[in-house]
């Protein structure tokens, strides 16, 4: 099974540069979208045909035009979960959770804390209430892949300027430390396990040409239960994919 996760950044006008066609190419069997700004309704039957063929699952945010997830399967999962029950969070349309015969998939967009200092601590507060359900999902013996825009860098190698960035968030030391937080907590940055010394990122900024000079950042992450580890073929990040500031990653999974 392949699982390709990418922040889209605007559905609709992804859709219109042609962008999710090579998400087809690359085989992916299970498409995780974030930051859909969009919901079904809005989409034309072209748009919609996009994705013939896959299952589809959508967690709009209630405000239009901002944050939402999607999942389109080929196989249809066991069970859907929308949200981590907790009302905060979920009117921002940012976890969808699909239950297969042997993990459970969850897409995420997590916040940006960007905006001001009570969203860092909003954000803070979402890592804090997923990683107390994973464990609840851990302790119970379940399997999980967590795939998804994290907006964190975890580690210097992850940022090209990270001295410059020590106090932006996406690179504080209390948001990095909840990626630890989760690595403690029976999970694995899949991506950084297979490959600790490559360098590569899966989002610039659309000012100074920020792409083409490739200062970027890696966000867009893969963190799997250990158990997992033996049943990984692959994982790649695929920054030859255009259409969003962010590129998509994949992960093959046995």
């Amino acid at each position: 099974m392949k699982i390709i996760t990418w922040n889209i950044n605007g559905l609709r006008a992804a859709l219109r540069k042609g962008a999710v066609a090579p998400l087809r190419e690359l085989g992916a069997d299970v498409i995780c979208l974030q930051e859909i700004k969009a919901r079904p309704e809005q989409l034309t039957p072209e748009d919609h045909n996009v994705f013939d063929g896959y299952h589809s699952t959508w967690n709009p945010a209630l405000r239009p035009g901002y944050s939402g997830v999607a999942t389109f399967t080929r196989e249809e999962p066991l069970e859907i979960a929308l949200g981590l029950d907790h009302p905060e969070f979920d009117q921002e349309g940012r976890v969808i959770c699909s239950r297969y015969t042997n993990f459970c998939l969850f897409n995420i967009y997590f916040p940006s804390g960007q905006r001001g200092r009570g969203r860092v601590e909003f954000k803070l507060d979402f890592y804090k209430h997923l990683l107390e359900i994973c464990d609840r999902l851990h302790t119970a013996g379940e399997k999980i892949v967590l795939c998804g825009d994290f907006n964190t860098a975890h580690q210097e190698i992850d940022l090209k300027n990270w001295r410059q960035n020590a106090h932006t968030s996406g690179f504080l030391p209390e948001e990095r430390a909840w990626i630890d937080r989760y690595q403690d907590s029976g999970f694995v940055d899949i991506y950084r396990h297979r490959y600790p010394e490559r360098v590569q990122y899966t989002w610039w900024a659309y000012f100074g040409n920020a792409r083409a000079r490739n200062t970027g950042w890696r966000l867009d992450y893969f963190l799997v239960s250990k158990g997992l580890i033996p049943r990984i073929q692959d994982t790649a990040i695929h920054e030859e994919i255009g259409g969003s500031d962010h590129c998509p990653v994949s992960l093959t999974i046995d």
